[in-house]
């Protein structure tokens, strides 16, 4: 069994900064666990403990059952595949792939049979005797990724191997990779900063952020139930619309009109406790123009805006508007604004709508919003309300 658990693992360094922080995570066998988030969050760094590079300060690191926290990276049974293919230019693919194996000591007819079944699952047979000088980035990347299956450790780990990759190999390679793992069955522990390969490539995705995980869950569960605005802000492409707005009478009031609460929601916002200024989220994709809406305009809130920015993408349209009134300000939403201050200026809302709109930039339009999947958030500390 290959499952790894980290209870309570802190990394401190001399000066005293925790790049990551009493993080608890266990990842069953077979599973494919996603460590996303923004820069500088520790992700990596926690995949580096992992594989031993980085010294443990605190908590315990278990792969297959065992306490692994004072073991070289040789001796942990782990393979790794970098952002840097780090190949050795001066030989064959066929070499490269089973070089490692090599300096085990393995036979020669055992690494020429694992090389050629890595080269046949990866699609790189007529490659082998080729040096990485004259292969793509794609095919570089799958040569680093066969030195780590001809292994056959009992964990990958890869510490966002696409980011060199152009866009479209980098989803051609993100399919591959999906693919490669459901078919080894090994277990995987991949960071990146990108949500959309975090949201596609993931069994379970851990969102991190200051060292801390803030959510562990499934893809779709991340999607449609964020545990805070962080979470909320950081899944989803493009990022969720975020409006202040006041709780008053049973209802929500905010920039773009009135949304009234259902008994549910009316009932636990009704406590004393809870802010009457809240933060409202709203994802792109839940807008509509209300003239495609057809039965469904009785079910939420139509409003009307000025289109400021119109972007066509052939499946879909985006718009741009402003909301009106300040920018909802908290700092989980400074963070996902790269640190700056959102705090004074109008809010702007992207809509995702139905690509026979024919809404044009400039002019004022009626649009409609599912008020069944809004969010409510708390700004004092980001925590979803409407849970």
């Amino acid at each position: 069994m290959a499952e790894i658990s980290l209870r309570g693992i802190t990394k401190r360094y001399p000066d005293g900064t925790e790049a990551v922080k009493r993080i608890s995570l266990d990842i069953a066998d077979g599973e494919f666990m996603i460590l996303v988030g923004p820069s500088g969050c520790g992700k990596s760094t926690a995949l580096r403990m992992i594989a031993g590079l980085e010294d443990i300060s605190e908590g315990e690191l278990r792969i297959g059952g065992e306490l692994v926290n004072d073991r070289a990276p040789r001796d942990r049974d782990i393979a790794m595949v970098f952002q840097n293919y780090a190949l050795y230019p001066h030989m064959t693919v066929r070499r490269n792939m089973g070089f490692a194996l090599e300096l085990a000591g393995v036979d020669r007819a055992t690494i020429r049979r694992k090389v050629e079944e890595a080269a046949a699952v990866l699609d790189l047979t007529q490659q082998l005797e080729r040096k990485p000088a004259n292969l793509s980035g794609g095919q570089r990347q799958r040569v680093a990724m066969g030195r780590a299956i001809v292994r056959e450790p009992k964990a990958f780990l890869m510490d966002e191997p696409l980011s060199n990759l152009d866009a479209k190999l980098r989803v051609q390679m993100r399919t591959e990779v999906s693919r490669l793992q459901r078919r080894l069955g090994t277990t995987t522990v991949y960071v990146t900063h990108d949500q959309t390969e975090a949201m596609t490539l993931g069994d379970q995705v851990a969102v991190m952020r200051g060292g801390v995980i803030q959510q562990v869950g499934a893809p779709e569960t991340l999607y449609r139930h964020p545990v805070n605005l962080f979470v909320a802000g950081f899944i989803g492409s493009p990022g969720m619309n975020f409006l202040p707005a006041t709780v008053d009478h049973g209802a929500v009031r905010l920039a773009l009109g009135t949304i009234d609460l259902d008994d549910r929601l009316r009932s636990r916002l009704s406590d004393p406790a809870l802010p009457a200024s809240v933060i409202v989220g709203i994802r792109p994709e839940h807008f509509e123009d209300a003239a495609l809406a057809g039965e469904r305009r009785q079910l939420g809130m139509t409003m009307r805006v000025r289109i400021e920015v119109v972007e066509s993408l052939g499946s879909d349209v985006y718009v741009h508007f402003a909301a009106g009134g300040e920018r909802a300000a908290a700092g989980d939403l400074d963070e996902l604004a790269g640190g700056e201050d959102g705090g004074g200026a109008a809010s702007e809302v992207v809509a995702r709508l139905d690509a026979a709109t024919r809404l044009r930039e400039g002019e004022t339009a009626e649009l409609w919003v599912d008020t069944a999947k809004i969010h409510l958030f708390d700004p004092r500390d980001g925590r979803r309300l409407t849970r």
